[in-house]
């Protein structure tokens, strides 16, 4: 999401090198470039002119401590601006009312709403949380039947209702049923519109004034740039909001709504959608994000995904299997290969690590996610014995392999040189005893497969 605007902030540090203080002069053409970068992600103009002013005012005649250089110290003032710019620090959900806790949701049309209500609702399940889901877009039937379908999914109750009803009737009705239930947590997921319009506001406003929401949820789509900031903007005039969703952010998006929305609705954003598998919604924190944007990664978030994907059992099993001494195969290389696109893939793994940004974009072009989907499809047209024994594939098998799996032979040949690789590593980092440790909180280890050289 913030690959462009983090290349062309990392470009303009490097002119501050060799420097003793920061100064006006030295940081002029800096502040130009960063307010080029902002703009070119489609941050909003107000919101741009208010951090480029203050991070002038903090970073000109900032002494450099004798362990930084001026782009550190100056790198060190930007990113404590987009930290405040986006919230200071994450805002989670407000839970503390009597229950059941009503979060209504609000948003336009196709913004990913009725999606991110079944996220919330695995989320919140999973905080131990009783939780009960239900429509109000009467005007969609596919919508109802979508959020049914995504409830079972989730495995959270989903309250019916249908195209006859009035919404404010569905309202006082899902209210009444959550109560004889005595659920947690309702989910209220309204009417979408294509654009903003007088009937919309008028309805979602009597949703609001039946169900008392404690928590009213504007999800946002973060491909829209800027204008997802003055959207939310305007259903903040027609409702007390009290926090953003935002969506899509592994699609093309530049960047300009996660700094612009709170800035211009003082909303604090507190989650982002990114994938369309139901686990694909995270906590949103400003300095993490920041972080990212200044090609620091995010250790912190990809730990946590780490923690929440990985299947210890098969990590600790593999981890005793090689400490006898018996080979890693090609079945425990399948197994990391599904551990890793369980984890978003090459692509969300390498947003996360620190130092990325200076790959060469050469190397960044050959990091291709349907890569691990080939190479599984390789090993699964194995025999077991083959994937055990990887030393017996030969030609004849090769063929078979390849046609089997939809490849050509030269990709079954650089798997099985892939994998040498890393049986290799495996044997070394046996001996010197680290790779129990590893196990038991990395999948696979080492540097992932397919992942670019350095």
């Amino acid at each position: 999401m913030f690959e462009s605007l983090s290349e062309r902030l990392g470009s303009t540090l490097k002119n501050l090198r060799g420097q003793g203080r920061i100064t006006e002069q030295n940081i002029k053409d800096a502040l130009r470039e960063v307010r080029m970068a902002l703009l070119e992600a489609d941050v909003a103009l107000s919101v741009v002119n208010e951090f480029v002013e203050k991070v002038r005012d903090k970073a000109v005649g900032q002494e450099v401590l004798g362990s930084l250089t001026p782009g550190q110290a100056f790198i060190g003032v930007v990113q404590k601006e987009l930290e405040h710019v986006m919230g200071d620090a994450n805002e989670g959900l407000n839970l503390r009312a009597q229950p059941p806790v009503v979060i209504l949701m609000a948003g336009l049309q196709g913004s990913g709403k009725t999606t991110t209500v079944a996220k919330l609702a695995r989320l919140l399940k999973q905080q131990k949380k009783s939780v009960l889901v239900a429509s109000a877009d009467v005007y969609r039937p596919a919508a109802i039947d979508q959020l049914e379908t995504l409830a079972k999914e989730v495995g959270v109750d989903f309250f019916p209702t249908s195209t006859a009803q009035a919404p404010v009737r569905i309202a006082h009705a899902l209210l009444e049923a959550a109560k004889k239930q005595f659920v947690d947590v309702v989910i209220l997921d309204t009417a979408g519109r294509l654009h903003i319009d007088e009937q919309m506001m008028s309805e979602i406003k009597q949703l609001h004034a039946v169900v008392k929401p404690t928590e009213t949820l504007f999800v946002v789509d973060s491909m829209t740039g800027q204008d997802a900031a003055n959207t939310a903007r305007a259903f903040n005039d027609a409702l007390p909001l009290t926090g953003v969703v935002l969506t899509k952010i592994d699609g093309d998006a530049r960047g300009g709504a996660a700094l612009s929305i709170r800035a211009i609705t003082g909303k604090p954003i507190k989650f982002l959608g990114v994938g369309e598998k139901a686990d694909a919604l995270e906590p949103f924190y400003p300095d993490r994000i920041a972080s990212r944007i200044l090609g620091m990664g995010d250790i912190l978030s990809l730990i946590e995904e780490v923690e929440r994907t990985s299947d210890k059992k098969k990590a600790e099993k593999l981890a005793k299997k090689l400490q006898r001494g018996k080979g890693f195969n090609l079945e425990d290389f399948r197994d990391q290969l599904v551990q890793m696109r369980s984890m978003g893939g090459l692509t969300s793994l390498m947003e996360k690590m620190p130092g990325m940004g200076e790959l060469p974009a050469h190397a960044k072009k050959d990091v291709d996610d349907s890569e691990l989907v080939r190479m599984e499809a390789i090993i699964n047209s194995m025999t077991p014995q083959e994937r055990i024994f990887p030393k017996m594939i030969k030609g004849s098998r090769k063929k078979r392999i390849a046609t089997g799996s939809g490849t050509q032979v030269q990709d079954v040949n650089k798997l099985l040189k892939q994998f040498d690789q890393m049986q290799r590593m495996m044997k070394r980092m046996n001996k010197k005893g680290a790779m129990k440790k590893m196990l038991r909180g990395m999948p696979g280890g080492g540097m992932p497969p397919g992942m670019p050289p350095m």
